[in-house]
Formats: C-alpha cells, structure tokens, sequence
C-alpha cells in the first residue's frame, strides 16, 4: 500500500491555522485529484480545500470545531501503488470568494446527523407474497416499552410516549415500523393531545449546539470589543419628516435603472459630511501600540444579517458617492454577503459602521463597536408622534432615535455629542446634503 500523507496547506496570507467547518468525504470513501474535501474557515472567509491525489481514505484527523495549524497531517490516503506528489507540488485551495455553504443559521453549527436507522428483520413473505404482520404483544401497565436506543431517540424527538404505542417485536419490542404506523394513524397527534391540558403541548426538547465557523469568530470579536473598549453610548431623537418627503420623492421620480432609495445612504451621506469635524470617530485604534490611524476617506462598513451569521461588508470611500450610488453599493454588497459571494477586500477595510434594526423595531440600541473602528452608529424604529411646531399646535411628526457608540479612550463624550448633532442637521435639512 502506497500511503500519501496530507497535511492541511497555507489557506491564506500570513495564515498560521484554521478551523475544520465540514468534511466532505469520509473513511473509505475514493477521492480524485482537485476534489474538494473539506471546508475550512480563517477569519471570516471559509475556504474549500482540494485534494491532492487519487485513492481511498483510510484515517481522517480532525472534527468540525477543531482549530488545526498549516501543516498538520489531517488526512491518509492509499493511493494502490500509484507515485505521490511532494508536498511543494500540493495545490493551495481557491482564494478570493467566501463559500456559500453555510455552517451556521446565521452563523449556528451544523446539528449532528441522525444515526442511521437499522434495518429491520424481514418478515418471511405469507402466501401471494404479502408481508405477514405479527400482532402486538400486549403490555402490563406500568412496563417498561422495549425498544432500541435508535426508536427511543426517533420517539422523542417527535415527542412520543412510547408506553402508547403497540409492538409488533419479540416480547412486544417496539421496531420503527410500529413508530411509523402509529404516527400515519394519528396516535402522534392523539399522544400529544394528551399530555397537557386545553390541548398544550409541553416542549421539552434540549438541544446542544457548538459554536464554530463564524459564530465562533463573532463571539470571539464582541468579547474582546467588549472587554477591551470602554463605550460611551449616545442617543439622539432625529426629526426625518423633511427627508421622508424627499426620499418618498425621489423614489417615485426615479429612473428605472436607478435603486430604490432607503434611509441608509441619506444617513452615510450625512456621516461622511459630519466625520471631517471629528477625525478621531473614523478611525483605527491600536490597543497593543498605541496608535490611532486617522481616514480622510470614509470606508462606511454596514453590519448584514446573512445565513453565515453577521458580516461587514464595506463600501470603500462612500465619502466619493451620492446617494443613487451609495444605494446601489449597498444594494449589490448586501446581496453578495446574503449569497456567500463578498471577497474578503470588501468583507475587511472598514473604518466607521452603520448598523441598523429599524426594520424590527426598538426604542434604543447600543452598538458594541466593529473592533479595530472607534464608532458605530445604530439606526432604529422610525415612528409618527405628536410634537409642538413653532407656533405651540400639536402636530405629527416622523422621528426616530439614532443611537451611538464610541470608544471612549479616543472620543470624548462632547465630541460624540458634535458629531451626532452634526449628523442630525443633515438628516433634519436634507436639502444640505446636496451642496
């Protein structure tokens, strides 16, 4: 037996180890040349590994979760006698694009497959070739059912009790044919009725999960935000009637190729017009040196929900874009994140962020901020309230908090305060965002 010997090959750039996300083969399997065989993930790019030879898996190392350094031998192939190739001539995996595939629900682990279910004894075929069935064997209240760890797992998962069901098995074992026949005449339905009152259900399923992939790496990253930055939160109530009459506008005079416009790009522009008089809020800081790296370009990053869990994408100097072309970046980067399909330029690079939970709801957030930025400014509900006019007559209007965080090792809170009122001049006198 010719045995080649893998080890796991540089997946990036100055990349010293990554996380095994998924295997995609397993013991005994034949692999080929350039197959992929396994995800894994480095900061927040998730990276097919190809293989490197033609044979059969005989020894997998690793699990998902495990974090592994390059170089490691993770998987042993016997390759039937056929040459191996040296290890400078293993292909490095595919750079650039994030994998699509998802580890997370927004981030969350892969639950455990289900053990495969065992075969059941075949039944010896009566006469005309039906299946005979075997009556159930009657059991004395109380008893224990009989049945394998398999169907006791199947039962409750789908919240069966199994001392309802009849076995058909030795001494009344319950097979998993019995569980399907109880839950297709609908004894799952009768089993649950049961077991509460007015129809209720108890739910007493447990689930556990671990964190891995990018879950983990958001963990990670909020902790050290949190432990490391001291913030200072910061809210103000923006008065946006002036821009919704304008955004309602523009919208219904829009050109066809044009994106519809929402309240994000009019907020970026108003924040890339406000940063120049508060350098310090777009910003790098470097905790372990000491030094802050100040931007004249805004590269405005925007928190986005995606099925791999939270992402940044960035749109590199938004200062240089009206509000059409911020809309239109915000559009396809959102897109590319929600698609698994962003690079890591426009993942990484950020020097201020908008977050936004608006669209949910909330009174008030406070934004941890995106690690290495000193600010993040937190978008929330917009809603109509009554409010006095200049005149002392009630009158509606539309208002929205917008919340703030900084780092308050670099940003004062007067500061904050400038840069927030500033933002707000802009929101509440659109028509300046123009000039």
């Amino acid at each position: 037996m010719s045995e080649y010997r893998y080890k796991l090959p540089d997946v990036g750039e100055g990349v010293v180890e990554a996380e095994i996300v998924e295997w995609r083969i397993k013991v005994g399997d034949t692999v080929e040349e350039d197959q992929p065989i396994l995800d894994v993930m480095t900061d927040k790019a998730t990276v097919e590994v190809p293989c490197a030879v033609n044979g059969t898996v005989t020894k997998i190392v690793g699990e998902p979760g495990d974090v592994i350094p390059v170089g490691t031998e993770i998987l042993f192939i016997d390759t039937g006698g056929a040459p191996v190739p040296s290890e400078q001539d293993v292909p490095p995996p595919p750079a650039g694009e994030v994998s699509s595939k998802s580890e997370t629900e927004g981030g969350d682990a892969k639950a455990e497959p289900s053990p495969p279910r065992p075969a059941e004894p075949a039944t010896p075929p009566a006469s005309g070739g039906r299946k005979e069935v075997a009556a159930p064997v009657a059991r004395a209240e109380g008893d224990r059912p009989l049945a394998s760890p398999a169907v006791r797992q199947r039962a409750m998962d789908a919240d069966i009790d199994l001392a309802t069901v009849p076995g058909t098995g030795p001494a009344g074992r319950i097979t998993h044919t019995d569980l399907d026949d109880f839950i297709a005449s609908g004894g799952r339905l009768a089993a649950r009725a049961g077991g509460g009152g007015a129809g209720r259900t108890r739910r007493t399923g447990v689930e556990e999960q671990k964190i891995i992939g990018l879950r983990r790496k958001i963990a990670e990253n909020m902790v050290k935000a949190k432990t490391t930055i001291p913030h200072i939160a910061y809210v103000e109530e923006i008065d946006l009637t002036a821009l919704e009459d304008l955004r309602a506008h523009l919208n219904a005079t829009k050109r066809e190729d044009q994106p519809k416009l929402t309240l994000i790009p009019f907020l970026a522009a108003a924040l890339c017009k406000a940063l120049p008089q508060t350098p310090q809020a777009n910003a790098h800081y470097d905790t372990e040196a000491g030094v802050l790296t100040k931007y004249e370009g805004v590269h405005l990053g925007v928190a986005t929900a995606t099925p791999n869990g939270l992402m940044v994408p960035t749109i590199k100097h938004a200062e240089a874009l009206d509000v059409w072309e911020l809309a239109s970046e915000l559009g396809r980067l959102a897109k590319a994140a929600r698609d698994g399909k962003a690079t890591k330029d426009e993942l990484s690079g950020s020097t201020i962020t908008i977050t936004s939970l608006g669209a949910i709801g909330g009174l008030v957030t406070t934004p941890v901020i995106n690690l290495p930025e000193t600010a993040i400014i937190g978008v929330n509900k917009m809603q109509e309230l009554p409010r006095f006019d200049a005149g002392g007559r009630v009158v509606p209007r539309k208002l929205m908090n917008l919340s703030s965080s900084f780092d308050h090792r670099i940003v004062d809170g007067y500061e904050a305060a400038v840069l927030i009122q500033n933002v707000k001049g802009y929101l509440e006198n659109p028509a300046t965002l123009f000039i």
